[in-house]
């Protein structure tokens, strides 16, 4: 596995492993789980895609075709997270609330009496506040230069 990819995905990781401390901050509890759910501080899909574009703009320039490519994949992981799916998440609190609505109302409505609850709820928590975007952009900025400069480099002769 190459050292690129190492990076992003160390950043990956650790970032999902920081959500952990983030959450007990915010709730006063600690829940391991977390590490394991999208959405919250820091956002890990930030951290991957900064990362892995600081290091090959480090690596390779920041000039190179490499690093554009890099670049442009996290600016569209970054807006997916703080638009799109945030904006799913949102949607999906507000059907969880209708739906419980519905379910007290088919208590005292006869004819709602077909109605059937899903068994599961949708997940709430998807994307991210511009906040996490910015954190996890930073932190994998940080990870992506540690990573380059802890490298083996190769030394030129000439």
């Amino acid at each position: 596995m190459n050292r690129a990819l190492k990076t992003s995905l160390f950043s990956v990781i650790t970032a999902q492993l920081l959500k952990i401390p983030f959450e007990y901050m915010q709730t006063g509890k600690w829940n391991i789980g977390t590490m394991f759910t999208p959405g919250g501080m820091p956002s890990s899909h930030s951290a991957g895609v900064s990362s892995l574009a600081t290091y090959v703009g480090l690596k390779k320039g920041f000039q190179s075709v490499d690093f554009s490519i890099a670049a442009l994949l996290g600016l569209i992981v970054m807006y997916d997270a703080s638009g799109v799916r945030r904006h799913a998440g949102e949607t999906a609190i507000v059907v969880n609330d209708l739906e419980e609505s519905i379910e007290k109302l088919a208590e005292s409505h006869p004819e709602l009496s077909s109605y059937r609850k899903r068994e599961k709820e949708l997940k709430e928590r998807l994307g991210h506040l511009p906040s996490e975007v910015v954190a996890g952009a930073a932190y994998g900025v940080l990870v992506g230069m540690l990573s380059y400069l802890t490298g083996k480099r190769k030394r030129r002769l000439f």
